[in-house]
């Protein structure tokens, strides 16, 4: 999901009527992680997949699930979405979770841990440049579980045939690729908070008693590790991720909300994100998805309230904004 170097400038937020035009002309194709590719669906489209798949679209029915914990997972189609969905419901039968992508009816990893999976997997469609279909799926939430303990915002994108590529020179900066990659990794994360905010709110916590929130993003995010410019487009926005992270996490705490908000760099992992730059990757830095996940999980499960607002790489050491 991310690459190994460091970060740079920060964009002011867009002007919504300028973000719908990015994304309406960009989106669509775009290989962006988390994503699967193709038309939008509705969550009665959804509900439709899990029945053919055996299970209603609840994952267990109820207004709140007992015992276990509630996940979502955000950008759950493939890589390290996928890969998290996989391991939150192995590690306990009792845990219940909903996975989000934009087309979910071309899912195919999620479709075979809904058939294992089928009373406790909800698969739901939301498109992060969609916040009326980001508002739908946390009512569909509310009213199947009642709760959410953890948070993970998965999806990204850094590349797109024609469309999007990581900026080796200011010359070759556009402002639709800014505007695209602004929207889809540091507004489109910061929308599902805010409109999973009262779920969270009700959540029983994750280890300390506390709901998490986890938003990946990357070490090329930080302003102070940046030793080698480049990559604006990415780097601006998971910059802005990390603020905008940083911004909610004091929010919660003067309200006294019991949520904890952290950032993840998940290492240079081998996806589709980062396959086009692997050349240079030694082998013993590049992680499968599997590694990755596992341990940005054990990361979850010891944080505390102290650690609110910071900012984690998969190894556990704190990273410097």
């Amino acid at each position: 999901m991310a690459a190994t170097i460091g970060s740079s400038a920060c964009l002011l937020l867009p002007k919504p009527c300028l973000l719908r035009r990015a994304s309406t002309e960009a989106v669509r194709g775009a290989l962006v992680h988390g994503f699967s590719g193709g038309g939008r669906e509705t969550l009665a489209e959804a509900a439709d997949i899990h029945e053919d798949q055996g299970g209603g679209g609840s994952g267990g029915g109820g207004s709140a699930a007992s015992g276990g914990m509630v996940s979502l997972v955000q950008g759950a189609s493939k890589g390290l979405g996928l890969e998290f969905v996989r391991q939150l419901l192995e590690r306990d039968p009792k845990n219940k979770v909903i996975a989000t992508c934009r087309s979910p009816s071309k899912a195919v990893g999620l479709a075979t841990l809904k058939h294992q999976h089928t009373q406790r997997l909800s698969i739901l469609p939301l498109d992060v440049t969609n916040e009326p279909a980001i508002e739908a799926a946390a009512k569909f939430v509310a009213n199947q579980l009642g709760r959410l303990d953890l948070l993970i915002n998965s999806a990204g994108i850094l590349h797109s045939p024609g469309i999007l590529q990581p900026e080796t020179s200011l010359s070759k900066v556009d402002s639709k690729a800014l505007l695209l990659t602004y929207q889809v990794n540091a507004v489109g994360p910061t929308l599902v908070i805010k409109h999973m905010w009262p779920l969270l709110t009700a959540g029983k916590g994750v280890g300390s008693q506390k709901a998490v929130v986890a938003n990946l993003s990357a070490r090329i995010g930080s302003i102070g590790d940046n030793r080698t410019g480049g990559w604006h487009s990415y780097r601006a926005s998971k910059t802005a991720l990390n603020q905008l992270t940083k911004n909610i996490s004091l929010e919660f705490a003067r309200r006294k909300d019991p949520i904890i908000c952290i950032l993840l760099h998940p290492g240079t992992v081998d996806t589709d994100l980062s396959k086009p730059f692997q050349r240079n990757v030694p082998n013993e830095k590049l992680f499968t998805t599997q590694y990755s996940v596992r341990r940005l999980l054990e990361i979850i499960d010891k944080i505390e309230m102290q650690d609110n607002g910071k900012f984690f790489a998969w190894d556990g050491q704190e990273i410097e904004w």
